[in-house]
Order: C-alpha cells, then sequence, then structure tokens
C-alpha cells in the first residue's frame, strides 16, 4: 500500500494557524502571519554584572536603543497626542457655541493633559535591553566575555522580557521561575538585582544544564550562590515549596508559534506529537494552579506563553 506522504510539521503549523488565527486576529493575520515568517530579531540583554557602560555607548552608536527605558516615554507621548487630539474636538465643538465657552473648554482639556500622571517607575528600570529599530535588520555582534570572564550581554528575543517586567520585583521579594530554561528569564529577573531570593525550576535535566550554563556565563559566584536551581515537574511544586514566594513567574511550555513555523527540529506539530499538543491547555493550567499555591497570601503570579493561541492564554486564565 502506498503511504502518505510525509508533510514537515512546519507547514502543518502554519496550515494550522491560517485556519485558527485568520478567524482570531482577521485583517491583521496577514502581518501577524508576515511577521512570524521572518527572520528573528533579538534584543540584547546587558549583564549589569559586567561593565556596561563602554557596551550601552557602542549599542547606541549602532542606533540601538534601550526599549525599556524608551517604553514609558511612547507611552507618555502617546498620552499627550491623545490630550491634543481631545483639545482639537473639544474646541471643535466649541466654535458653534460662544467664545468664551470656547476659552474656558481649551484651558480645562490643556489642564487634564498637563495633569496626566506620569507612569509609575519601577525596580524593572535597572533591567537594560537594546534593540533595533524596526526594519533595520543589523545583527549583533556575538557576546564578549569581560576581565573576570563574564559575557557583556545575552541576545534573546525581547518580548521575552515582557513577563519579567510585569512581574515588577521588589526589593527582598522571593521571586520563582517556575520553568525556567534555558535562562533567558532567569537571568533577567537577577539583572533587578533585587532580588532576595530566586528559585529557578525546570523539568527538563538537558535544559536545566543550559540553565546553569547561562548562570555561569553571566553571574558572579556570589550571586549565583543565591539562586536555588531544581529540575522538578512544575505541577508538584506546592508539595515542595507552597505559599512561598512574592512572585511567582509561569511561562509555560506552549506551541512556541515562531518556532513551530521555522524549524523542524524538536517541532511540538510533529504528528508523534499530536496528543502532547493537545494536552498543553490542560498541563498550562496545572502549572499557573501550582504557580498560584506556590505564592504566599497577597503575592502575584504572572503567567506566559509565546503564542497566539486563545487555547492557551485567556482560556487557561478563566
Amino acid at each position: 500500500a502506498a503511504t502518505a506522504p510525509r508533510i514537515p510539521p512546519t507547514r502543518l503549523a502554519l496550515h494550522h494557524f491560517d485556519v485558527s488565527y485568520s478567524l482570531q486576529l482577521k485583517d491583521l493575520w496577514p502581518s501577524v502571519r508576515a511577521g512570524l515568517l521572518c527572520e528573528q530579531k533579538y534584543g540584547a540583554l546587558l549583564n549589569n554584572f559586567s561593565p556596561v557602560d563602554h557596551v550601552a555607548q557602542e549599542l547606541e552608536l549602532q542606533n540601538a536603543t534601550d526599549f525599556v527605558s524608551e517604553a514609558p516615554k511612547k507611552a507618555q507621548r502617546s498620552q499627550r497626542g491623545a490630550a491634543a487630539e481631545e483639545a482639537g474636538r473639544e474646541e471643535s465643538r466649541a466654535q458653534e457655541g460662544s467664545g468664551e465657552g470656547r476659552t474656558v473648554t481649551q484651558a480645562e482639556t490643556m489642564t487634564q493633559a498637563e495633569m496626566s500622571p506620569p507612569l509609575p517607575a519601577s525596580i524593572s528600570s535597572n533591567i537594560k535591553c537594546y534593540t533595533f529599530p524596526r526594519g533595520d535588520i543589523t545583527r549583533f555582534r556575538p557576546a564578549r566575555p569581560d576581565t573576570l570572564g563574564l559575557l557583556d550581554y545575552y541576545l534573546m528575543d525581547a518580548a521575552s522580557l515582557l513577563p519579567v517586567l510585569a512581574l515588577n520585583v521588589q526589593p527582598d521579594d522571593f521571586v520563582l521561575d517556575l520553568c525556567a530554561a534555558p535562562g533567558g528569564k532567569t537571568l533577567a529577573l537577577l539583572q533587578t538585582g533585587v532580588c532576595g531570593h530566586l528559585a529557578a525550576n525546570d523539568v527538563s535535566i538537558s535544559r536545566t544544564k543550559r540553565l546553569y550554563q547561562i548562570l555561569h556565563s553571566y553571574v558572579p559566584k556570589e550571586i549565583r550562590e543565591t539562586v536555588s536551581v531544581t529540575s522538578c515537574d512544575g505541577r508538584d511544586w506546592e508539595q515542595l515549596e507552597g505559599g512561598t514566594f512574592h512572585k511567582v513567574l509561569v511561562d509555560v511550555p506552549c506551541t512556541t508559534d515562531r518556532h513551530s513555523v521555522m524549524e523542524d527540529d524538536n517541532n511540538i506539530f510533529h504528528r508523534r506529537r499530536t496528543k502532547e499538543r493537545q494536552m498543553l491547555p490542560m498541563l498550562q493550567l496545572q502549572l499557573l494552579m501550582a504557580g498560584i499555591l506556590a505564592t504566599k497570601p497577597g503575592g502575584e503570579v504572572v503567567y506566559s506563553t509565546c503564542s497566539l493561541s486563545p487555547l492557551q492564554n485567556e482560556y487557561v486564565i478563566e
């Protein structure tokens, strides 16, 4: 009997996304699809344990900017722009009334714009991650060691920093990174410089070895000794240290959409992994529940994926 042609998992993934995400994102899907299929752009997370001033200057000369410090500025510019538009609309409406009424309306609107509160400062401002502008495909040079052998920056998808920033670690917080490998988010958490204790866990022993390598390449020994690295099933964390942490990051295994459409190796859309893929939302829910149970009363949990799928995001939370 003839065997069915073998379809690469990348094609299976793209077909799956075309069907599901086109319904979810509608007119936005073509541009999102193009983004998924483009070469990945990286951010350079500066290593605060290595002298970084000259590195920042070098990157700025190449037209890279620290997106973490730029984000509040962009948000405030957006706020001012929205206030100006509102002032224009109010003025247009007021022109139909008296001149006096128009003057009062303008003054009130400008006062509201000037009084808009600035975005709150966050301890995460210690984190610096440089990216090149949209459309600039310049590649970062490989990281270099300093005199102590610590590398000067870590290349990662800049979006991977967003869960760390959302966690908003405060001084002396006990922090758990429940699904930590390969280690980029763990390293970013250490860059805040304020963790009272950091526990980094991953179920995969081989991926945990990669986490150890990153810690040794970027973090001095005295800081590494404050990090507890374990390799256990995150779903069982409550049995180990329930109700212990102020902040918990639950960055769960997912369909890793970009990887799924770009790489055949270790692709979750491989036919032999169909059941594993179908069970992802249940695994994600169990990990989220374990993260919640690991948190002290009044603590905070950030749940994150690198997937656009509502089944793996909103539906798990709900």
